[in-house]
């Protein structure tokens, strides 16, 4: 199929008439719509004007019906997790923050001899590796070995709950 002058003033008078590319391509014959609208681009042809309706902005439906529930910060299963009394964990940021700054190390800067802990938000300016001495044959100091490395055992003991005792 080719553009011939007839055609493209035809299509030309439907664009303008505000027919879509498909109702164009199907008026003409032989065509796609896909090739419809490569030859309105090619053309410069104006985009369409938007009715006036469709300028006005439409009034939101009010939504007083639905509010946001706070629900509790929980993790895991918890389906008798206010059975038992739960204590907060620990937050490893006051633990990090005692590394010296002078001990502290850039990706850059860390070699097999320094602890490759890392500490604080990759994304933030704050972060940093650990640094410290390692321990021969792993890539942590000693304290960030023991976080690392526990016994299975242990980190299930760890990890139960105390059992369950009825009032």
């Amino acid at each position: 199929m080719t553009w011939t002058d007839e055609r493209v003033e035809l299509l030309k008078k439907l664009w303008a008439d505000g027919l879509s590319a498909s109702q164009i391509a199907g008026e003409l014959g032989g065509i796609t719509r896909n090739a419809v609208i490569g030859k309105v681009h090619r053309l410069g042809l104006s985009g369409r004007a938007k009715s006036p309706s469709s300028n006005a902005p439409r009034a939101r439906k009010p939504r007083s019906h639905m509010l946001r529930v706070a629900r509790p910060a929980m993790r895991g299963n918890t389906a008798l997790a206010l059975a038992y009394e739960m204590e907060p964990e620990p937050e490893a940021e006051l633990a990090d923050n005692v590394i010296p700054l002078e001990q502290r190390r850039t990706l850059l800067q860390l070699n097999e001899d320094t602890c490759r802990w890392p500490v604080g938000d990759p994304a933030s300016t704050d972060f940093f590796f650990c640094g410290g001495k390692s321990v021969t044959g792993l890539p942590y100091c000693a304290q960030h070995s023991r976080v690392a490395y526990q016994p299975a055992t242990e980190r299930r003991r760890d990890r139960r709950p105390p059992p369950f005792r009825p009032i």
